[in-house]
């Protein structure tokens, strides 16, 4: 069993906003988009975070899995100081040994406001983006990319190309970039998704305490299966200097969310079809399948609208269900609002590291961090608080347990 403190079952708050975060969904109605679902986004381009959303077809090269963002000497000590660590994986349960490549028709991109201190209200506000465009593969399986850094409404390009399963993984293709005078590196191709989580039997426990089937607890350690076992991801990792996102400012403190867009050719615009902030499962609370689409289409600005309030009563009705007064409900609800990953760079990272005055996790998001286990404590009150899967796995049981972590950049664990 994975150990756990009252203290940081706070924590949780991430996970009913991670999930929670869908009911900006809603507010697509204020933002005076067509009210129809279906006309939100292209049903063939409609991604999700893991699955968290479901239509006739999706192409898996525009689904986000998970956001990862540290500092880097959390991750490796002999690493230079104030380089942050961005990861975006795309593509969920990509088979082993199985090329797979990025959309050539879509903008992947990481988005970033300057925070004034941890307790401030984000403002969804994009000072910074990091963009990249990737080409057709060449005839080695690679795919140039361009990576464009947009800064105060100043832009700078700059190329490099994608590692593919033909080279040797264990010296993948580093690209050292130049953007606005400042060195910027770039790993991107596939990795093992290091994501973990018995998703199959939360599924059941949620269903039985909504009262839609029977009532279930996790699965022992021993049986307890983790989902994204032995699965890739296409991984997009970055290495910036904060002076890059700080800009001529002193912030320290930095929310980030990612998001893809696909070129929408009957208006020839590029069109936001996936978004993603804090860690966790976005079905986790909302059970519509219309609100978990719809929510991938809007930026952090829209998340308090009033137009949310339907998927905010699901939410709610969901969080009560699993044992919440209705206060505790309503506070799990209200402080992880508009959905970004906040850091603040001047302390470690890691996902269960640091709470802000609204009890919102402040310190980024390490690549073996529980976000789970934090998020199940809190969202049972401490009446769960584990699902029995970690990273390393459960000795004995084949079901669990992920390739270790390589020990410099881009440190996700080679690809299965």
């Amino acid at each position: 069993m994975k150990s756990q403190t009252t203290t940081n079952q706070k924590n949780w708050l991430h996970f009913s906003f991670a999930n929670i975060k869908v009911l900006i969904g809603v507010s697509l109605l204020a933002l005076g988009l067509t009210v129809g679902w279906t006309t939100l986004t292209p049903k063939s381009v409609t991604a999700s975070d893991h699955d968290d959303g479901e239509v006739d077809t999706k192409g898996r090269n525009l689904n986000l899995t998970d956001l990862y963002v540290f500092r880097e000497q959390d991750q490796n000590p002999a690493a230079r100081q104030d380089d942050l660590i961005l990861v975006m994986n795309t593509n969920p349960r990509s088979l082993a040994r199985q090329q797979y490549y990025f959309s050539t028709n879509a903008l992947y991109e990481f988005k970033i406001s300057r925070v004034t201190d941890r307790d401030a209200t984000p403002t969804g506000r994009e000072d910074v983006i990091l963009r990249f465009q990737f080409d057709e593969p060449n005839s080695r399986g690679e795919q140039p990319f361009k990576l464009t850094v947009i800064a105060d409404r100043h832009r700078s390009s700059d190329r490099g190309i994608t590692t593919p399963l033909s080279v040797n993984p264990n010296n993948p293709t580093i690209n050292n970039l130049d953007l606005r005078k400042t060195p910027v590196t770039v790993f991107a191709g596939l990795r093992e998704d290091p994501f973990f989580f018995d998703v199959e039997q939360f599924f059941r426990v949620r269903a039985g305490a909504l009262g839609i089937g029977p009532a279930v607890g996790f699965r022992p350690a021993d049986q307890a299966i983790d989902f994204a076992k032995g699965y890739n991801v296409n991984s997009i990792v970055v290495r910036i200097p904060r002076s890059l996102i700080a800009g001529h400012t002193n912030a320290t403190v930095f929310d980030v969310w990612q998001t893809i867009s696909f070129k929408n050719y009957a208006y020839g615009k590029f069109q936001q079809v996936e978004r993603l902030g804090r860690p966790g499962i976005n079905e986790g609370l909302v059970v519509t399948n219309d609100f978990l689409n719809a929510f991938n289409s809007i930026p952090p600005t829209a998340d308090l609208s009033q137009a949310a309030a339907p998927v905010g009563a699901e939410a709610r009705k969901t969080l009560k269900a699993l044992g919440n007064s209705d206060q505790r409900a309503d506070a799990l609800l209200a402080a992880f609002l508009p959905d970004v990953m906040r850091i603040d760079t001047n302390v470690p990272s890691g996902y269960a590291n640091a709470l802000n005055a609204k009890g919102s996790p402040v310190t980024g998001r390490k690549l073996t961090d529980d976000v789970i286990d934090t998020t199940l404590s809190v969202l049972t009150n401490g009446a769960v608080t584990s699902d029995n899967v970690s990273y390393t796995g459960t000795p004995g049981n084949p079901s669990q347990g992920h390739q270790p972590l390589v020990s410099q950049f881009p440190y996700l664990a080679l690809p299965n």
